[in-house]
């Protein structure tokens, strides 16, 4: 039932037979390559083929969305061969080492790290599986702590309770967090925006007095951190994510990208989406705030706030919130509680926690 409250409040809740990219092994996936080659190649040598539709959940313009317009891209091309490559040899390489590898070999066609994202996105939906699944290895800034044990592969144990304040980092390679095997006897999980106050609540082992899992992407997650996150939302369903985030728009951006996923992600974004619920900052915490520690909106928070209110997926609590940024001109940051001394954050999060005093749906 949770997961399906998740799929329907999802980007791409409206249809999900468009949210499927599959997890594929090396060999699936280059006869896909193959095959869209071959039914390329029949489809020019007929010119009565009725027309392929449009890449689904991809964002581009009119002259650039065609199935059939997308493989007469020469960036497309490239990148398929290039996948088709790495697979053959049975390695994983990141977008940044695709990106340079792309622009020693095909200079023409890529310029920047962000048109080699968006033409892999374009692969993605074209052959309809994972990054993953193609070789591609994600990069990840994660961390976790708190009340988990983590067995990998090589019967390997991670004791996550007993580290220092930076916490465990996450790796990038998929394949092995999908290994993982968790042992937890935590009852809450939370997401921390900042590094800077992750490692504030693990320096207090706010573990200790409230059974929990802290995890962080550091600023907005990674494929990486979602992965784990979902991994760990689907092993214990029961237990609630909480999301502790600055109260300005980016903050809550970074919440929806984690509750609801994120567009840049194609069909691959509703496979991670979790059940995240705001613990803070929110607008009911600004009492908490000196006034000294408020901060203008900056043109950046203005446009992550139209975007955000431009969508017909943001639920009114969290509409309201944007709205009440958006008429004081201000935004707080979580650091601002120090104010009360540095030990009056893990005592915050407690206690809304216990008292039920976070936006749930």
């Amino acid at each position: 039932m949770a997961e399906a409250g998740v799929a329907a409040a999802s980007l791409f809740g409206a249809d999900r037979r468009l949210c499927s990219a599959d997890i594929l092994p090396p060999a699936e996936v280059r006869a896909r390559i193959e095959v869209a080659v071959l039914n390329f190649l029949a489809a020019l040598t007929d010119p009565a083929a009725p027309a392929i539709s449009a890449l689904p959940l991809i964002s581009r313009g009119a002259a650039n969305r065609g199935l059939r317009r997308a493989l007469l891209r020469d960036d497309v091309s490239s990148v398929m061969e290039m996948c088709y490559k790495i697979l053959g040899e049975g390695k994983l390489v990141t977008l940044r080492e695709l990106f340079y590898t792309l622009l020693s070999e095909s200079p023409t066609y890529f310029t920047c790290q962000r048109h080699v994202n968006q033409t892999v996105q374009d692969v993605v939906s074209l052959l309809r599986c994972t990054r993953q699944s193609l070789g591609i290895m994600a990069s990840s800034r994660g961390a976790l702590i708190g009340r988990l044990v983590l067995q990998g592969p090589e019967e390997e144990h991670v004791d996550c309770s007993i580290l220092g304040p930076s916490g465990h980092a996450i790796t990038g390679d998929l394949n092995v967090l999908s290994k993982l095997i968790f042992s937890s006897d935590a009852r809450y999980i939370i997401v921390v925006e900042k590094d800077a106050i992750f490692q504030r609540l693990a320096e207090d082992r706010i573990y200790s007095q409230l059974p929990c899992i802290l995890i962080t992407a550091k600023g907005y997650p990674d494929l990486a951190t979602r992965f784990i996150l979902h991994r760990l939302s689907q092993t214990y369903p029961n237990m609630p994510i909480f999301a502790l985030v600055d109260w300005n728009p980016a903050g809550l951006a970074i919440l929806c990208t984690y509750k609801y996923g994120s567009i840049s992600m194609g069909l691959e974004s509703y496979r991670y989406a979790c059940n995240v619920k705001w613990l803070g900052l929110r607008g009911d915490d600004l009492q908490l705030i000196p006034q000294s520690a408020y901060q203008e909106l900056k043109p950046r928070d203005l446009q992550i706030a139209k975007s955000l209110l431009s969508s017909k997926f943001l639920q009114d609590k969290h509409r309201a919130e944007l709205t009440l940024m958006l008429e004081t001109g201000k935004r707080a940051e979580i650091e601002a509680l120090y104010s009360h001394g540095f030990d009056f954050l893990g005592k915050y999060v407690a206690r809304k926690i216990v008292q039920d005093y976070y936006i749930s749906l």
